[in-house]
């Protein structure tokens, strides 16, 4: 294998013996970090954390630094910190891989993020068919509460913060951050409009509130361990430090594999690490970063120029393995959840499954997302039931572009996004579909060529 995983956040969870006990973190330096940070003052640790350029692994890549930075300190509410482990975009399997094998990193940087913030009360709001990884967070809480890493009075310093697991009930909109803070109210989990609720000045309670993930709040240990200005040079400016990537789909090898922002390319990723295909397959496509990012097609080149006027032409192989590169490829990293599909698959079929997800799914407080992403759901459903027509593709993506930037939250970007780069880029495929028999059609449905995402 021509590269190399540099893990951080991943470091010990597959090594022999190691557990998620309290006493075997500890062993191997847990919560010295901690201890370290307590000793400081929460201003300095926040100023490391946005030297350090840590942006969100949860989808978004908005830096957690300037997040904090717009905490609303002068009103004098308590603040709160949620750690979003709700990780339900399909294909994503990375968080929870931290939550089971190591969750006193997650507690520790939580902790260290907590008192940095000055937070008052910390949540874990977790994906709600994690219930091992509640169980095995709930252990940590009384280990590491027992140990006096969280609580009253931590460590002798005076500063006291508890932390609490909340289930949620398995709906793909609480991994909106508002969403989020309205199902930890007890509400429906209707997405809050931006402005004015910006969860750092009117979030939880109405209060100060920071929303970050899994991965995010894991490296935020290591950033303060090793400095800003040391984490920083991990990876590339403006996209620092290491990044789990989910791997799943038609690879030899599929799993979950850390490098530095910009350490590998795509290509490297599927045939270096992942072994490429079966025996025999062809590339055919690749979803960069969960399902809602815009599909890669195999054959495609992407140019341009970067911001300093360096100019790039790349193939889907080219493309590193960082937050800005996929953007200018014209999708996004999303999730960090590859998806690899070969020339077996029915791209109709995947985009039917998509939309089912994503109708599924819709809170059903915005028009636009309500009634189009369950339109979409029923044209692709008809057109993998034998019924298919020459102009579905054009038809899914003038439903998909009357979706996009119409609604709340972010999900009906999901929702239309995947639609406008399938029914686009592979629109000869949708064309082709309306001729074939009926009866041909319903048995391809039943073969390995239809692509399962869910």
């Amino acid at each position: 294998m021509a590269v190399k995983e540099t893990r951080i956040l991943l470091k010990n969870v597959d090594q022999p013996g190691y557990t998620n006990d309290i006493e075997c973190y500890m062993k191997h330096g847990g919560y010295k970090v901690l201890q370290a940070a307590l000793k400081r003052k929460p201003e300095d640790l926040c100023k490391e954390i946005e030297t350090s350029g840590i942006r969100g692994r949860g989808g978004a890549g908005f830096p957690a630094g300037m997040k904090w930075k717009f905490l609303d300190r002068k009103s004098g509410k308590p603040i709160y910190l949620i750690c979003n482990a709700d990780e339900s975009e399909p294909g994503t399997f990375k968080d929870r891989q931290l939550l089971y094998k190591d969750p006193h990193q997650l507690l520790e940087g939580m902790m260290i993020a907590a008192y940095a913030t000055q937070t008052a009360l910390s949540f874990i709001y977790i994906r709600g068919e994690m219930y091992e990884g509640a169980r095995i967070l709930e252990r940590a809480i009384e280990e590491a509460r027992a140990k006096g890493f969280l609580g009253d009075n931590i460590g002798g310093s005076g500063y006291s913060c508890d932390m609490i697991v909340h289930r949620g009930a398995g709906a793909y909109i609480c991994g909106e951050e508002t969403g989020l803070i309205e199902s930890l109210e007890g509400k429906r989990a209707y997405p809050r409009i931006k402005p004015p609720y910006f969860p750092a000045v009117l979030g939880l309670y109405q209060c100060p509130t920071i929303v970050n993930n899994v991965e995010t709040l894991c490296h935020v240990k290591h950033a303060i361990e090793m400095g800003g200005d040391a984490f920083a040079k991990i990876g590339t400016p403006g996209n620092t430090g290491t990044r789990i990537w989910s791997v799943s789909g038609h690879v030899q090898r599929p799993g979950y594999y850390e490098f530095p922002c910009a350490g590998a390319t795509l290509g490297e990723l599927i045939y270096d690490v992942c072994g490429g295909l079966a025996p025999g397959r062809i590339l055919k496509a690749v979803i960069p970063g969960g399902s809602s990012s815009k599909v890669l097609k195999a054959g495609e080149r992407y140019k341009g120029t970067f911001k300093d006027g360096t100019p790039f032409d790349w193939s889907l192989e080219d493309i590193p393995l960082d937050f800005d590169s996929f953007v200018l490829a014209g999708t996004m990293s999303g999730s960090g959840a590859v998806i690899v599909m070969d020339d077996t698959t029915d791209m109709v079929e995947a985009t039917a499954n998509i939309n089912a997800f994503y109708a599924h799914e819709s809170c059903g407080q915005c028009t636009p997302c309500r009634e189009g992403s369950l339109w979409l759901s029923r044209v692709t459903k008809r057109m993998c039931s034998g019924d298919a027509r020459k102009e579905d593709a054009d038809l899914l993506k003038d439903i998909a572009d009357q979706i996009d930037g119409r609604t709340i939250c972010a999900h009906g970007e999901a929702t239309a996004w995947p639609v406008q780069a399938l029914a686009t880029k592979f629109k000869d495929e949708f064309i082709a579909k309306a001729a074939e028999p009926k009866e041909a059609a319903l048995s391809d449905r039943q073969g390995e060529s239809a692509f399962r995402l869910i």
